[in-house]
């Protein structure tokens, strides 16, 4: 794996902290084994929220069983981003928030069920993964960290951390398929997406906690997240 990370740390909402060992991304756990394994039984995780394609899973598997770990597999409904062409005018910041903003739309439904999962005390420790660990889990990630009150620019800065584990898996998928090129897009960052993302999705439904109810997430969720994920 490339981009394993735990989200806690931030600076929250009056004074309070966002609580570490509670809420890790990932890109995909299927590729589990060794070292990584032993050090992922360790952590004590109780969920695992899978947000890939059901296409994705079928190719290339799950998560490997671990006692006492629930598995969640919700594909959030969007447009697969291969048939949306990069148009380098925009620039790879615009064309992800275009992608993110999308996501959150189409696939309401599915954030709003994983954001909820991730509200529930009682499935911490959780994983929040993807393919790569960088949009559909920098969708969710970025949703919940603002609903426990981290700056934006604090949260655009976690999602820049991926820019590193990039680098990695770029380097892995090239050796694995050297022919197969990969869309500038596809494993690029940049703060500016996440900025744009936040900004535009409050312009559309007036704040992120709105977005999140309108997407099946109630006010008892958003308090229980508050509760077990700030200290």
């Amino acid at each position: 794996m490339f981009n394993f990370r735990d989200i806690g740390g931030y600076a929250g909402l009056d004074g309070r902290t966002v609580r570490w060992k509670r809420l890790y991304r990932s890109d995909s756990l299927h590729r589990l084994d060794g070292a990584d394994r032993d050090a992922f039984a360790l952590l004590g995780v109780r969920t695992v929220i899978d947000l890939r394609r059901p296409t994705e899973v079928s190719r290339d598997g799950r998560v490997p069983d671990f006692v006492g770990l629930d598995y969640r597999h919700i594909h959030p409904e969007h447009r697969d981003w291969i048939e949306i062409p990069y148009d380098e005018t925009l620039g790879v910041g615009r064309y992800l928030a275009d992608r993110y903003l999308e996501l959150a739309e189409t696939g309401a439904a599915g954030v709003g069920r994983a954001v909820g999962i991730v509200a529930d005390a009682d499935t911490a420790p959780a994983v929040v993964h993807c393919v790569a660990g960088k949009d559909r889990t920098g969708v969710v990630c970025a949703l919940t960290l603002s609903t426990l009150g981290v700056s934006d620019e604090d949260i655009a800065a976690d999602y820049a951390l991926t820019s590193a584990a990039s680098e990695r898996f770029a380097a892995w998928i090239r050796g694995k398929f050297p022919d197969h090129p990969i869309p500038a897009p596809f494993l690029a960052s940049p703060a500016q997406a996440i900025l744009l993302f936040l900004t535009e999705l409050r312009t559309r439904h007036g704040s992120i906690e709105n977005y999140l109810l309108g997407a099946g997430v109630t006010p008892a969720q958003l308090e229980a997240m508050r509760t077990h994920l700030l200290e």
